[in-house]
């Protein structure tokens, strides 16, 4: 382990994050979760598949 995080989890344990901050932070975790399992179980939808470009080409 570097020394930098040793440093830094010191740091966070004389000053943990704030409850609001933990809450944002899990919700983020279960909105990320939450659509993994419907891409899963669903599939991705046509309508959000990128198509690849055409390369143009110049005219020189």
């Amino acid at each position: 382990m570097n020394l930098w995080w040793l440093l830094r989890a010191k740091r966070w344990a004389q000053n943990p994050p704030s409850a609001g901050r933990v809450r944002l932070v899990l919700a983020v975790l279960a909105v990320c979760v939450v659509l993994v399992v419907i891409e899963r179980t669903v599939g991705w939808p046509d309508w959000l598949t990128v198509e690849p470009m055409r390369r143009s080409t110049v005219l020189r």
